[in-house]
């Protein structure tokens, strides 16, 4: 029960700053600081996607504050980059040991050695990466994938919102990451084309 109590103590405080008053980038900088207080980890950082398919750290606890709007990964590169590119979760135990590893020494974040990532996803689009980081080595549970990736999906709505980035910028990066789309067509198309 208290797992349950937990998640809905941190729902709410999110709900709160969402609701609240603020810019964007004060409400954003607001949850990187609840999320990493309530799932315990030393780090969370917010990554927005940038035109050109770049991703930019935009709020963080626990790294160099002055890392924030400097510090950029393209899609692909390094382990946010990756979990963008896959728009896919990423936990491990050793960040620094994975081969996508991106040291970027702005950061500080030499010191964090767990990684948990989850994409912002709005619509089918990665609009981001929200990342926890912790210094010691820990194995991130299913359970704690989900809650994050649900806290992303509150994040979403922030970066979508145009607050953060230009909409027309935001329309220019849309050709990046995306989810995989099916496209079945029409009944209508598929007897075109057997010649009726």
């Amino acid at each position: 029960m208290g797992h349950v109590t937990a998640i809905r103590r941190l729902l709410g405080r999110l709900r709160g700053i969402m609701a609240g008053s603020g810019s964007a980038q004060e409400r954003l900088d607001r949850i990187v600081r609840v999320i990493a207080a309530e799932v315990i980890a030393e780090v969370c950082s917010a990554y927005v996607m940038r035109a050109g398919e770049v991703l930019e750290l935009f709020a963080t606890e626990g790294l160099r504050p002055e890392a924030v709007h400097r510090t950029r990964l393209r899609v692909g590169e390094g382990l946010v980059g990756v979990i963008a590119a896959t728009a896919r979760p990423l936990a491990l135990a050793d960040a620094q040991s994975h081969p996508d590893f991106a040291y970027r020494p702005e950061t500080g974040e030499e010191i964090y050695h767990s990684l948990m990532g989850v994409p912002i996803l709005r619509g089918g689009r990665v609009l981001g990466v929200l990342v926890v980081q912790n210094r010691t080595p820990r194995h991130y549970t299913e359970d704690e994938i989900e809650v994050l990736q649900t806290i992303a999906m509150i994040v979403a709505e922030l970066a979508a919102s145009g607050e953060l980035v230009n909409p027309l910028e935001m329309a220019q990066s849309r050709s990046g990451a995306s989810l995989p789309v099916r496209l079945d067509g029409n009944r209508r198309a598929a007897r075109a084309g057997r010649g009726r």
